[in-house]
Formats: C-alpha cells, structure tokens, sequence
C-alpha cells in the first residue's frame, strides 16, 4: 500500500499502527509538501498538490492507497475530490488523535476511515 502523507511526517510507531490497523504493508510513504497561497485559487493549487504526487493513470486506479489529508478542511476537500476523479473512489483516510499527556505533544493512529464505505452507506439513506 502507497501512504499518501499531505501532513506532518510519520514517526516509525505510527507506521507500525498503520499496518497492524490496516492488515498491510506500508510499501512506500510519498510525503507532500503542502503549503497554499491564500491570494491563489485553492482548486488550482489543489491540482498540483495532488499531481506532485507523481503517479500514473494507471497507478492512481490500481494501486492501494491510504490517504493522510491536510488539516485544513477546504484543502482537504479538494484533495479527495481530486484524488476521486483520479482513482474513481473515495480513498481510505487515516484519523489521528493526540496521546493523552504527552510531552511534548505526539499523535497516534486512532483509526483508518473507509470513505468509500460511507458514501455507499449514505446512498442508501435517499
């Protein structure tokens, strides 16, 4: 599985909670810098982020994916809808959580959110 990180870097305990969480191997982490310009268009800016990414067509609709997404919630929205049109789901998405009275702070892997699984459940509430 290909670990698509639009955040802080991972810390080898978090790698090991995500596979123990996820049943896989973490194969490789593909670490993006995300930084937008408020002055800029967001979609635009969004496009790019996920295409620095660097994966083929053929990759963004066969290989498995795990998504952390950037915290700001409007980049966030544009990442999935990007990588939507791109794989043609919506990709599994890591939720951290911080570690009660850690010094200094620290984040674990509190859950892997099936995105898909949600769409497909709200489809049935029409």
């Amino acid at each position: 599985m290909i670990l698509l990180n639009f955040a802080h870097p991972f810390t080898p305990t978090q790698l090991n909670q995500i596979e123990q969480l996820s049943g896989q191997a973490v194969a490789q982490v593909i670490d993006v810098k995300t930084q937008f310009d408020h002055a800029r268009p967001f979609a635009e800016q969004a496009r790019a982020l996920v295409e620095a990414v660097g994966l083929s067509a053929q990759a963004w609709q066969t290989t498995p994916l795990l998504v952390n997404l950037p915290s700001l919630n409007v980049i966030a929205a544009l990442v999935l809808a990007e990588i939507h049109g791109r794989c043609g789901y919506f990709p599994p998405v890591l939720r951290l959580m911080p570690v009660p009275n850690a010094l200094p702070p620290q984040f674990q892997v509190a859950e892997i959110v099936n995105l898909q699984a949600v769409r497909e459940a709200a489809r049935a509430m029409r």
